[in-house]
This record gives structure tokens, C-alpha cells and sequence, in this order.
């Protein structure tokens, strides 16, 4: 049974930064792309990175290019985000997901199959 469950949010200052963490158990982590979305309040779900199994493909939203970088432990089945000089627009709930087939990567909400409970990011101004 695939588990992710993330970790790292809180509250902080605009400007502040914070690391998020997805502990992934059930499956064999090695094998799947991941990737982080976040949905704020009455918004849909919108993607924010995405790294491949191998770690060498990464993508971004433009948004955060530059400030956000995702990064995996594929030792310790541990994904990470590592958000920099945030902004309140970036207040939202952060989930991590599982591709839905093993080495395929995708930048939409349908090639994510598995979510963790989300954790949540409150930016403020």
C-alpha cells in the first residue's frame, strides 16, 4: 500500500524559508517520478515541481523558479522541497504525489496517482 506523508510546514515571515518533506513507503521508491502540488482556498490543485526517479529531470512552475528546489533521497525514500525567499501568494496546503506509472514524469494533476495528507504553508506579509 503506497504511504506518503509529508512534513515541514508552518508559518512564517515573507522572505523566510522553510524545507518540506514526503516520506514514501509501500512501493519502491527508486522506480516513480514525484512531485509537489499545493492548493490554496478555493483554488484548484496546481503543480509546483517535479523530479524524475533518477533525480536528473526536475521541472518548475515559473513561479517559483529560482526560489524553490526539489530534491530527492532515493536511500532514504524521502522527497524534499526547499522553499526560499517565500512570498504570501505561496500561502497554500503543499501534497506530495506519486506518478502513476513507474519511470514516466508529467507536469498535470492525472499523472499523480497517490497523495500524502498535505502539509500546510502559511506565508505571511
Amino acid at each position: 500500500q503506497v504511504q506518503l506523508a509529508e512534513s515541514g510546514g508552518g508559518l512564517v515571515q515573507a522572505g523566510g524559508s522553510l524545507r518540506l518533506s514526503c516520506t514514501a513507503s509501500g512501493y519502491t521508491f527508486i522506480m516513480y517520478s514525484m512531485g509537489w502540488f499545493r492548493q490554496a482556498p478555493g483554488k484548484e490543485r496546481e503543480f509546483v515541481s517535479a523530479i524524475s526517479w533518477d533525480g536528473v529531470t526536475i521541472f518548475y512552475t515559473d513561479s517559483v523558479k529560482g526560489r524553490f528546489t526539489i530534491s530527492r533521497d532515493n536511500a532514504k525514500n524521502t522527497l524534499y522541497l526547499q522553499m526560499n525567499s517565500l512570498k504570501p501568494e505561496d500561502t497554500a496546503n503543499y501534497y506530495c504525489g506519486r506518478a502513476v506509472n513507474p519511470f514516466t514524469m508529467g507536469r498535470d494533476y492525472p499523472s499523480y496517482g497517490s497523495w500524502g495528507q498535505g502539509t500546510q504553508v502559511t506565508v505571511s506579509s
